[in-house]
């Protein structure tokens, strides 16, 4: 039987089905694809707490729905960060990560259109979790290589020891579970 975290996120409440990710870890899955109510919901909060910028930046893929939507409440415009090359990137850069919930190495790429969006702006990082931290240090050395200035990172949620950070913006904590 499936177990749940239930929390409130943007003033709207959601149950997250616990998962594992090793045999003393759970953690909480939380999908905003196909949530409307609470991306634009939670994208308005992010929004109200973060400093002026330029250009949103998110990696790929379950915080594409938050950067779109901030995008559109902002009138700004955003970035992906992709999992893989495209033909029409040209000559991309390139860092490679391990984030917590992927559990492999992978590689965030930005093409030359999207470096150009963001060499000499201010770039908002925004994701859906922050927890480990490996995503969002990716993620800041492809702001730095593509020649923009980070003012700030931000998701919804910090993940465990990530809400004790100070280089954040969340809008809720999330617990790792410990069997």
């Amino acid at each position: 039987m499936a177990e749940y975290y239930t929390m409130k996120i943007a003033g709207l409440e959601r149950s997250l089905q616990k998962f594992p990710v090793s045999d003393t870890l759970d953690i909480a899955g939380f999908i905003i694809f196909g949530d409307v109510e609470l991306t634009v919901a939670g994208s308005r909060e992010l929004l109200a707490k973060a400093p002026d910028f330029d250009v949103i930046l998110t990696p790929e893929a379950k915080s594409i729905p938050i950067a779109y939507e901030m995008a559109r409440q902002s009138g700004k415009p955003y970035v992906v960060a992709r999992k893989g090359i495209k033909v029409y990137m040209g000559t991309p850069i390139k860092v490679s990560v391990r984030s917590i919930t992927t559990q492999k190495e992978q590689t965030l790429y930005l093409g030359e259109a999207e470096v150009e969006a963001i060499k000499g702006k201010r770039v908002l990082i925004v994701d859906d979790v922050i927890s480990t931290g490996e995503s969002l240090s990716a993620v800041r050395e492809l702001v730095k290589t593509a020649g923009g200035i980070e003012v700030a990172s931000c998701a919804f949620l910090a993940e465990g020891d990530a809400a004790e950070r100070d280089d954040i913006i969340y809008l809720e904590k999330l617990p790792l579970f410990f069997k």
